[in-house]
Formats: structure tokens, C-alpha cells, sequence
């Protein structure tokens, strides 16, 4: 057997858990001002005092909830006062669900999903809170996806004006937002009491990717088995995608690609076959979060990929039993989520006819609907 051959029982990896989406690296660079405005928001807690809230904003992949994540863990070790809960929008993704993972985090218990009421359950969030003393920091990650349907403002109106109601109270919210094109604006009520400390997140530039791409390879991967154009290459794929987790996902299926072929170096046709499946991760997830029938309508788009609106109804309609009010509400939310574009065709009676196209190539959504 060839030295250049992989063992059966070796591997490439010195640290794979390093290349998982949702790990939180030690070595975090090229975001120290907005760490410090993070510190610096959150400061007031180590007195006693209510923090002040945040928007942290930016596009997808540019290390804004791991920022969250680092400033939170540094906290927590000098404020025992203070309790750190980070939501998933993206899955809580309404106001109980919300609720629900404060009430855990707070108690260590996961409430009854159903049989209890928001308000009571509310309720006990507050009265454990006044109970303990101590200071509650929310951030709702990618709260984007609570706004469709009013989520955003009926939570944020909830935390934000407990304080009305429950004195004494202390709550701070960290909205964190994937900029993708479309402007978010919470309801005034909110507003006038959110006034947040606004904290952005820029897309990172080559130098930046390359040394943070480099660091993760250093740590995720045995000596000399990632090549100088191999690293260039992901590089050049975090550049044109500009979300650093496309090359973090990519790092991770090429050496797989070069474990299965049994070599000792990942090299770059490795890395243009496992591109197929990385610059896809935005998409793939976008969609995941989507509920089954939300499913069902963007897979006839794709299939059909470019339809009047009153066609894709009665093809959604005789497959869910859906109505009509229900297929303009998914319409609406996935327009809004950059899914797809449902834009008046300027023919039909006083030129309202919809046309409903999707916004990626048709076999990449149903590539991401496959998985």
C-alpha cells in the first residue's frame, strides 16, 4: 500500500468538532469594536442596573451570534446576578416558544407545550426573576424570522415593557438580525422603549477570511494536510459568498471527500466537489426552518418556476386543502425571506396578476427540499 494512502482506522482530522457550525472558537479576530460595544452595553448588569439593549445587525456569516456567545461566557463568570439566555428565532419562533426557552433556562424545567396559557407563563418568568434577584439579557437570535407574522413586536413588547407592570424587574433584549435585503422596523410601541445600542457587522475582507480560515485549519486538521491553493481556494469561496460559514462547511466536507478516496492530502477537486453542497448552506437552512405545507408550495414553484398566482393556488390547494388567506400569508413570509419574488405581472384585470418566481435556480431549492 502507498505511504500516501490513508489507513483505514486514520483520519485528516486532529479536531473536527472545530468545523461545526455551531462551535465557538477560541481565536475570534477582526471583531474587537464590536465586542467592546457589546462589554460595554451589557456593563451597567455588574452594577445592578438594567443593561442597555442592542441591535446587532450584519449579513449572514459574519460572526455576529458568536460575538454574542463569547461576550455572554466572558460575563458570566464576573456577574452571577445576571442570567444569559440566547433563542433561536429561527426555531422558537413564536412568543410562547420564546417564553418557553427563558422558563427553561431559568428554572432548568421545560414548561407543558401546551395547557398553559403565555401570560401565565410569563408570569413566572418575572415572578422567578424578582424572586432571585437577578437580571435577565435576551438575545434573540435571528429575530428576522419572527416578523412576518407580528412575532418580533409582541415579544420585544412582552420583555421590553415587563418593567410597566412588574417593578422592579430587569430585563435586556440583544436582537440580532441577518441583513438580507430587507428593512425590519419594529412597531413604534416597541420602539419608543427598545432605543437600542446599535452594533454592526460587516462583511469580512480576503485578508480577514484567510486568517481566519487558516487559524481553523491549523487547529481542525493534522499537519500538511491542507495545501497553500486549497486554503486559497476556500478562501476565494468565502469572499464571493461572503458568509465565513460556507468555508467553515467546506473545510469539513473536503477532507471527508479526501478520507474517502484514502488520501493524506485534501486537494482541490476535493474541495470544488464538496462547493456543490456548502454554497448551498444558507438556502438549506433558510428552508428547514419552514413548516411541511411551506414546503409543499415552494417545491411547486421551483417545479414550475415561474407561475401566476391563482395556478399555484389551486395546484397548493388541491394538495394541502389550504385556503386562500393561508397561501397569500406563506407567499408574503417567503417573499420577505428572500425565497422567492411574487411581483404583478401588469396583465389581468387592472394589471394585478401576481407572478411567482423563485429567487434561486429552481434545482438548488429542490436539491436543499431532497435533504
Amino acid at each position: 500500500m502507498s505511504k500516501d494512502m490513508l489507513l483505514w482506522d486514520e483520519t485528516l482530522f486532529k479536531n473536527g468538532e472545530v468545523l461545526e457550525l455551531d462551535y465557538v472558537p477560541e481565536y475570534f479576530a477582526h471583531r474587537d469594536s464590536q465586542m467592546q460595544a457589546l462589554k460595554f452595553s451589557l456593563k451597567p448588569a455588574m452594577r445592578g442596573m438594567r443593561p442597555v439593549n442592542c441591535l446587532v445587525k450584519g449579513p449572514p456569516g459574519t460572526g455576529k451570534t458568536t460575538a454574542v456567545l463569547k461576550v455572554f461566557s466572558e460575563m458570566k463568570e464576573h456577574a452571577g446576578n445576571v442570567v444569559f439566555v440566547k433563542v433561536n428565532c429561527q426555531m422558537d419562533s413564536t412568543r410562547f416558544a420564546v417564553v418557553s426557552r427563558i422558563y427553561e433556562k431559568l428554572v432548568n424545567i421545560k414548561p407543558p407545550t401546551s395547557g398553559i396559557a403565555f401570560r401565565k407563563l410569563f408570569d413566572k418568568v418575572i415572578k422567578q426573576l424578582v424572586d432571585s434577584n437577578k437580571i435577565l439579557v435576551v438575545a434573540l437570535d435571528d429575530i428576522n424570522y419572527l416578523f412576518h407574522e407580528g412575532h418580533a413586536d409582541e415579544i420585544m413588547y412582552s420583555l421590553l415593557r415587563a418593567h410597566e407592570q412588574y417593578p422592579g424587574v430587569k430585563i435586556a433584549v440583544i436582537a440580532i438580525i441577518s441583513d438580507v435585503g430587507i428593512s425590519h422596523h419594529f412597531d413604534p410601541r416597541v420602539g419608543s422603549v427598545f432605543l437600542p445600542e446599535e452594533v454592526e457587522f460587516l462583511r469580512y475582507d480576503a485578508n480577514e477570511i484567510r486568517d481566519i480560515v487558516t487559524n481553523r485549519i491549523q487547529h481542525a486538521f493534522y499537519q500538511d494536510v491542507v495545501p497553500d491553493e486549497v486554503c486559497e481556494r476556500v478562501v476565494e469561496y468565502v469572499d464571493l459568498t461572503g458568509d465565513l460559514r460556507v468555508g467553515i462547511d467546506l473545510l469539513r466536507r473536503s477532507g471527508l471527500n479526501a478520507e474517502r478516496r484514502a488520501s493524506r492530502k485534501i486537494s482541490l477537486e476535493d474541495v470544488e466537489k464538496a462547493y456543490e453542497a456548502s454554497r448551498l448552506i444558507y438556502l438549506c437552512r433558510s428552508i428547514r426552518s419552514l413548516a411541511e405545507h411551506e414546503k409543499t408550495l415552494l417545491g411547486l414553484i421551483a417545479k414550475e418556476n415561474n407561475m401566476q398566482a391563482g395556478e399555484l393556488y389551486k395546484s397548493f390547494h388541491e394538495i394541502t386543502g389550504l385556503g386562500y388567506t393561508r397561501f397569500y400569508e406563506i407567499i408574503g413570509k417567503m417573499s420577505d425571506s428572500q425565497l422567492l419574488d411574487a411581483d404583478f405581472s401588469g396583465k389581468g384585470m387592472r394589471g394585478r396578476t401576481r407572478v411567482i418566481k423563485p429567487r434561486y435556480e429552481p434545482q438548488d431549492i429542490l436539491k436543499c427540499l431532497e435533504q
